[in-house]
């Protein structure tokens, strides 16, 4: 892939309100050039925030993971499309991802399909009534949205190798859960390292607490850039 190891860090916005999240974005300066906004941003000016981001010449991930009807998807995605957005995340449900397809149609948005979140292990799905494993469905799905169209996956590290050994080099293969040496995973379940991420083959990291709770926001996104550059073939 052409990524450099700086834009293949992406940051995730996971904050309060916009004012944080602009603080953040300052303090980190050049250090960024790929932001997340997810759920929590979004409903409280986040979508304003990633116009502008995109303006100032920043790369943005809406992590919206949409599901609902065929054209209720389709059109969401047409009206994200329009934002000039990089990535969009929706659930790999077939429905749901033929119908992103079709709305994202001729623009450059790239369509990433969810395939089990990482904060779940075999017991959370078992409990959720799905007869497959982890893995199991991860592989189920990922073949659903390579047929649907999509541009790639959200997957944990520990699913990466199968993906890439299955799909190849032109699948987007994007991490989250990611926590580098010492830190804490809290709430994540198949959590990993910078550098077992990109050693498995993942193109794009999510990382957001490491980044944005540490101490110096600006020297843990360096180290985490340095160890993608370190790592990466």
């Amino acid at each position: 892939m052409s990524a450099t190891a700086r834009e293949r860090l992406i940051v995730a916005l996971d904050l309060p309100n916009v004012a944080e999240a602009e603080a953040m974005v300052a303090a980190l300066g050049d250090s960024v050039s790929f932001y997340k906004i997810g759920l929590e941003l979004a409903f409280v000016g986040g979508l304003p925030l990633a116009r502008d981001l995109i303006r100032r010449g920043k790369q943005v991930f809406l992590d919206l993971k949409l599901h609902d009807i065929p054209n209720t998807v389709a059109r969401a995605c047409a009206q994200v499309a329009g934002l000039g957005a990089t990535f969009l995340t929706v659930h790999a449900f077939p429905q749901t991802m033929q119908a992103a397809r079709q709305g994202a149609s001729g623009s450059r948005l790239r369509l990433l399909a969810v395939t089990v979140m990482t904060s779940y292990d075999d017991a959370d799905l078992a409990d959720s009534g799905y007869a497959f494993g982890v893995g199991d469905l991860v592989a189920r799905r990922a073949a659903q949205a390579r047929a649907a169209g999509l541009d790639g996956l959200i997957l944990s590290a520990a699913e990466v190798e199968a993906m890439r050994a299955q799909f190849g080099r032109d699948f987007i293969l994007v991490t989250p859960g990611i926590r580098p040496t010492g830190s804490q995973p809290a709430d994540q379940k198949r959590a990993a390292t910078p550098a077992e991420a990109i050693a498995a083959g993942a193109d794009y990291l999510v990382v957001g607490r490491p980044i944005t709770q540490a101490n110096d926001p600006r020297a843990a996104a360096e180290a985490i850039v340095a160890e993608i550059a370190a790592t990466a073939p």
